[in-house]
């Protein structure tokens, strides 16, 4: 979510300690602010002492000066504390401007050269993230064109498969992590502020340009994603409405991921109970944080003013507990990066840490270390499972009364939904109907019904109305056909009950 020019604490990626050496979460920290005077050592110890095994840092590419690694000299000397820590690097480079990789042909491949260059300067880092939130126009632009048609997911793929053939051109054992998703945006290209894409959007045309392209290679060997909160108010228990997704929806970004690139060279996550070749995909999740309201008796360490909704010290502390022991439970999780351990000093940034600006510890501090110590990073309770589906997700319709409608009615309707976006042909047709008949006339339109009407459900639902017009008396059923936007081989069919028009005879 947020990005600085600095780089600090920079660590050994080939170091797999605590939960990721047992194949458990590993809970680490986004941070780049982590430099002090001792090279490090008290910003790793307060890491080792949390239990935090994982930091990722800023990599910021510069097309105007592509031979300089901004930060060089203090990485290379933060190097060996961070091997006593025994905490591992994911670098997440990213350009430096919003237009950088989309504002010249060339761009994708110098950004790849110069990928290459950091990992050949450094090849004890093994994980590299590959971009920053590019569904949001902060980090990437642009995001739609003058006719409101999506462009970033599109300029981004071929960004993302250089990158990832660069990378395992100097090194295949390194981690390539793609994306860096924002878990919100707005779909809105004539939007006043932050024209954005949303996430499951995003990753649809990312699959869409990958076939596109006849690319046979995988894109990436992971899936970065930042499910922050919508507000820092929000309980961890409350997610998104589709077509984003936070903590409690990653469901949503599986089965966006199977959509978008099943059948492909670039592997799905893993499905419960189901065998495949090839290594599954993985989430890191690299962002996450809540932010805080700032004690009285600490204002004089912070300026600015806060721009945000904040929640208190205790109850971040508890989401960030419960955050942990959920993901423990989600095998598809590799590692878990809380923003930050150490606040901004500019209320109108982030105080979201483990440790406030004056160096004091949150509660938040000793909850994670606690559930660290105590969960090991397994879990203690029913693992998450979770299988594709090839159906719409949470298909519903409200048919209304089974009783008899008046003669004289002429609007015909009924309510329906979904847990997605679906298009939708309905219709009417005469009861005794088969229902293989039924879903047959409603995929090709022939023969029509006594009446249809098509369109687009939202996830939320709609009225679904027919032409006005009269029924001849006798016993009739509704039906739907949903297909999922995001993968139209989706499909639900739905009928409803025998409902009667006119006098009972």
């Amino acid at each position: 979510m947020t990005r600085f020019s600095g780089l600090f604490g920079c660590v050994f990626a080939a170091l797999a300690l605590a939960g990721a050496a047992q194949g458990g979460l590993a809970v680490g920290i986004t941070e780049d602010a982590g430099k002090s005077t001792d090279g490090g050592a008290s910003f790793f110890a307060t890491m080792a002492d949390v239990g935090l095994t994982v930091n990722r840092v800023s990599v910021s590419w510069d097309p105007t000066r592509p031979d300089e690694i901004p930060g060089q000299a203090e990485i290379e000397s933060w190097l060996p504390q961070a091997q006593t820590a025994g905490v591992r690097i994911m670098f997440a480079v990213s350009p430096a401007r919003a237009r950088d990789l989309t504002s010249s042909p060339s761009a994708p491949a110098q950004f790849a050269d110069f990928l290459q260059r950091v990992a050949r300067t450094f090849p004890q880092v093994k994980d590299f993230v590959i971009g920053n939130e590019p569904n949001q126009p902060k980090f990437w632009q642009p995001q739609f064109d003058s006719a409101g048609r999506p462009l970033s997911a599109a300029a981004y793929e071929p960004v993302l498969a250089k990158a990832y053939d660069a990378l395992k051109a100097v090194d295949p054992t390194i981690n390539v992590i793609g994306v860096g998703l924002s878990p919100r945006g707005n779909d809105n290209p004539y939007a006043r502020d932050n024209i954005s894409r949303s996430p499951i959007r995003f990753l649809h045309e990312l699959g869409a340009a990958y076939r596109a392209s006849g690319r046979t290679k995988p894109l990436m060997d992971e899936l970065a994603y930042h499910p922050y909160p919508s507000s820092s108010k929000d309980a961890l228990s409350k997610g998104y409405v589709w077509p984003n997704a936070g903590v409690t929806n990653l469901d949503r970004i599986k089965q966006a991921v199977w959509d978008a690139f099943h059948g492909t060279a670039q592997t799905p996550f893993a499905e419960t109970g189901v065998k495949r070749f090839g290594k599954p995909l993985m989430f890191e999740l690299d962002e996450v944080g809540w932010q805080v309201a700032i004690p009285a008796g600490l204002a004089s360490f912070y300026f600015g003013t806060e721009n945000t909704p904040v929640t208190d010290e205790a109850t971040q502390a508890l989401i960030y507990s419960d955050l942990i022991k959920t993901l423990e439970c989600d095998p598809s999780v590799r590692s878990l990066n809380l923003f930050h351990l150490m606040d901004e000093a500019d209320l109108g940034r982030w105080q979201s840490g483990l440790v406030r600006a004056d160096g004091s510890h949150r509660p938040s501090y000793d909850a994670v270390k606690q559930t660290i110590a105590q969960t090991k990073g397994t879990c203690q309770d029913v693992e998450t499972a979770w299988v594709h589906t090839t159906k719409v997700v949470l298909p519903f319709a409200a048919w209304g009364s089974r009783r008899a409608f008046p003669r004289s009615r002429k609007q015909w309707s009924f309510l329906a939904g979904a847990g997605e976006e679906a298009m939708f042909r309905a219709g009417i047709f005469k009861a005794g109907t088969k229902k293989s008949a039924i879903a047959r006339r409603l995929a090709t339109g022939r023969p029509k019904p006594v009446a249809t009407t098509v369109g687009t459900i939202k996830a939320t639902g709609r009225v679904v109305s027919f032409r006005r017009q009269r029924l001849k008396p006798g016993r009739y059923v509704f039906a739907i056909r949903l297909a999922a936007t995001m993968n139209p081989q989706r499909v639900t069919v739905l009928f409803g009950p025998a409902f009667r028009v006119g006098a009972k005879r």
